[in-house]
This record gives C-alpha cells, structure tokens and sequence, in this order.
C-alpha cells in the first residue's frame, strides 16, 4: 500500500464519522431522537415533571400528561402507580406566607411518601 492510498482511507473514515456525528446531533437537535417526531405541532402532551431517588432501586417518578400528573413508583420487580389523575399546578406558582402553616413542606411531603410506600410494601 501506498502512503496516498493509507491517506484516501483514512480521509474517507473520518469523513463518514463525521457525517454520522453530524447526523446525530441534527437528529437531537430537531426531536427526532426523543419520539418529538410524531407529535403535532408543538403540543407535547407527555412529560416527566419531577424525579426523586427513594433508595438504591427505587424511584418516584411523576409524569404530566394532559394537565394531569401521575405518580408512579418505578425499580425494583414492578412499577406501582401510587396516586392518578393529580390535577397539575398552573405555571405560575405563589410563594407561601408565613403565616401559611398548612401546606408542609416539600421535604416533609417526601418523606410522608417514602413512609407510605414502606408501609405499603410492608
């Protein structure tokens, strides 16, 4: 093999994987890579809201579909759907007041759901 012939394949590799990095990227960039094919518009209808970590296998995982939220336990031998059809929260969210002392706090609503499912599993 001549040295022209070692340059033209390597030329030629690089040039083809460039093209499929390309073709990747453009792939992501426009949601054909995500499934934003077949939706119309740019309605999208499904979406993940909020991931938590409950232990090493287990996650809560709350999906929004269609202004509704579902909040479903995934890991482990099966998923288990905890609640459905959660109305979701409008866009515009209103800090608490101080003087608002019944709504708990995220943290405290975690761990209230974390408590649930232990006991559920139990």
């Amino acid at each position: 093999m001549e040295f022209t012939e070692i340059f033209r394949f390597a030329a030629a590799l690089a040039f083809i994987i460039g093209l499929i990095g390309v073709c990747a990227y453009l792939a992501k960039r426009f949601g054909l890579a995500t499934g934003g094919f077949g939706s119309s518009g740019s309605l999208k209808r499904l979406s993940i809201s909020e991931v938590k970590v409950v232990d090493a296998k287990h996650r809560l995982v709350l999906i929004r579909r269609d202004g509704k939220e579902h909040l479903i336990l995934m890991g482990g031998e099966q998923n288990l759907l905890i609640e459905a059809g959660i109305d979701a929260p409008i866009a515009v969210e209103v800090a608490p007041t101080a003087t608002d002392t019944a709504r708990p706090a995220p943290a405290l609503q975690f761990q209230r759901i974390v408590e649930f499912i232990r006991e559920r599993r139990a």
